[in-house]
């Protein structure tokens, strides 16, 4: 039965088609014959309680040339549309956890939000991973210089980085004595006004920092390990690291099951695990990416995944 679709996300004219996930989801939607309307953040209201948009029709195609043509603008309630897309990127801020509480209002109406407003409000991609301890390094989270120096000393080696960050912006590899350190929690402390997140740290991360998608609860089968190029050691694409499908390990497999439960109770459709060596770093919840990568290494289709998912719902 025909859907229809709307995607909330950041201006569709300033992607790159060959790697955005959200495209994907677009593009599959639309081969299964769904209504596409589109939105962005100032496009979110709420009138007497109750969830609208301005929607525009969408339509997509796989032409580098002109991928989207949008119609005219209108003001709808959101209880109208079967299923909302929040593929808003971070950072979460102010405004983003404002559309967390449009959102939930049109999922009280009965519109299917993925994922879940609550869930994106609630869990922060840096904090989350630390409800599974088992899965993780030594970790601190803290507004305090001296306990994040304590644990420097403590295991030699760490990363230090903001709560709100993406794509590697504000990651600092540091070691004991390095003569930067105050520097840098100078810089992510903001004067003790910003938590900043310490993690033990991982040397096979060499091998690349692997991105696992998870759809309601189950891991894709395959991750795409972003591995860091030259002297850099961050793995993120949009620090220069270069994309490599791999299949699952065991551990892999293990740090999903471990994880997955906890994702469908909350609502969280579609996820990225980040995890490097053994150990989970971080859990995307807000626009997790990959798919295009690994749909085109593997001859798979994961956006096809997500869609059985919500159309069984």
């Amino acid at each position: 039965m025909p859907l229809s679709v709307a995607v909330l996300m950041d201006p569709i004219r300033a992607i790159k088609i060959a790697k955005d996930t959200t495209f994907a989801m677009l593009l599959e939607a639309s081969r299964r014959g769904h209504a596409l309307l589109y939105m962005e953040q100032g496009d979110l209201a709420l009138r007497d309680g109750q969830a609208w948009a301005r929607l525009r029709p969408l339509t997509v195609r796989e032409d580098p040339s002109g991928w989207f043509t949008l119609g005219e603008p209108q003001w709808r309630p959101l209880a109208e549309v079967d299923v909302v897309l929040a593929r808003k990127d971070p950072p979460v801020d102010a405004q983003f956890i404002y559309d967390t509480m449009v959102l939930e209002r049109a999922q009280r109406a009965g519109c299917k939000v993925v994922n879940d407003p609550r869930g994106l409000r609630d869990c922060n991609e840096k904090v989350f991973s630390l409800d599974f301890p088992q899965c993780i390094v030594p970790t601190l989270i803290s507004r305090d210089r001296g306990e994040l120096k304590a644990f420097l000393a403590e295991h030699r080696d760490a990363i230090l980085k903001p709560l709100d960050g993406m794509g590697g912006q504000g990651i600092f590899k540091v070691s004991a004595g390095d003569s930067n350190v105050n520097s840098m929690l100078e810089t992510l402390l903001d004067g003790g006004r910003r938590f900043t997140i310490a993690q033990k740290f991982i040397p096979e991360i060499s091998a690349g920092d692997k991105r696992i998608l998870m759809i309601d609860g189950e891991p894709v089968p395959y991750a795409l390990a972003r591995i860091p190029q030259g002297d850099e050691f961050r793995g993120n694409l949009a620090a220069g690291g270069h994309g490599e499908g791999i299949p699952l390990s065991d551990r892999d497999r293990w740090i999903a099951s471990q994880v997955g439960p906890e994702l469908v109770r909350r609502g969280l459709r579609f996820v990225g695990l980040d995890v490097i060596g053994d150990y989970l770093t971080e859990i995307n919840v807000t626009s997790p990416t990959g798919v295009r990568e690994l749909d085109a290494r593997f001859g798979i289709n994961i956006a096809g995944l997500l869609f059985d998912a919500i159309e069984a719902r």
